[in-house]
C-alpha cells in the first residue's frame, strides 16, 4: 500500500512539475499571411518583419521582390538563409559563370555566405515572395563587378 501511495504521489508530482513548465513556456505565435505589415523600400523590395529588427540584430522576414528584379552586385554582413515560397530566384556569385545559374522555384532552400560577392534576381513572370533568416542585422554593400 505504501508503494502505490508513494508511486501516485510521485506520478502528481511528475504531471505538476510538467504543467508548471508547460505554462511557462513561450506561447505559439501565429501569423496569417493577411497580418503581415509589408515595408517597402525606394527599390520595390518589401520587408514583412517577422522576428527580431533587422536593422539591429539577427532577424527573420517574409521578403518580397518585384518580378524581374535583378540587384546590382553587392555583400551582406552576415549570412543569409531563405526558402522560396513563390515565383523563382536567382542568386548567383558574381564571380560564377552565367551558365552556373541555378532556378530556385517555390520550396527551394538558399544560403548566401556573408561577404560572398552576389547578385539576386528574381526571374519569374509574379512578384518572389521567400522566407529570410539572417543571423546578423541586415546591410546591402554595392559591390564593383
Amino acid at each position: 500500500m505504501l508503494r502505490r501511495t508513494r508511486t501516485a504521489i510521485g506520478a502528481l508530482l511528475t504531471i505538476a512539475a510538467c504543467s508548471t513548465s508547460i505554462a511557462m513556456a513561450e506561447p505559439i505565435t501565429n501569423m496569417p499571411v493577411t497580418a503581415l505589415d509589408w515595408e517597402t523600400t525606394a527599390e520595390g523590395v518589401a520587408f514583412a518583419p517577422l522576428s527580431g529588427d533587422r536593422f539591429k540584430e539577427a532577424y527573420m522576414a517574409m521578403v518580397r521582390l518585384p518580378a524581374g528584379l535583378v540587384s546590382p552586385p553587392h555583400t551582406k554582413s552576415a549570412n543569409m538563409f531563405g526558402v522560396v515560397i513563390s515565383g523563382t530566384l536567382i542568386h548567383v556569385g558574381v564571380s560564377e559563370v552565367q551558365n552556373d545559374e541555378r532556378l530556385l522555384p517555390a520550396g527551394s532552400f538558399y544560403k548566401i555566405p556573408a561577404n560572398l560577392p552576389h547578385i539576386s534576381k528574381c526571374v519569374s513572370q509574379t512578384d518572389c515572395v521567400t522566407f529570410l533568416y539572417q543571423d546578423g542585422s541586415f546591410d546591402f554593400l554595392p559591390v564593383e563587378k
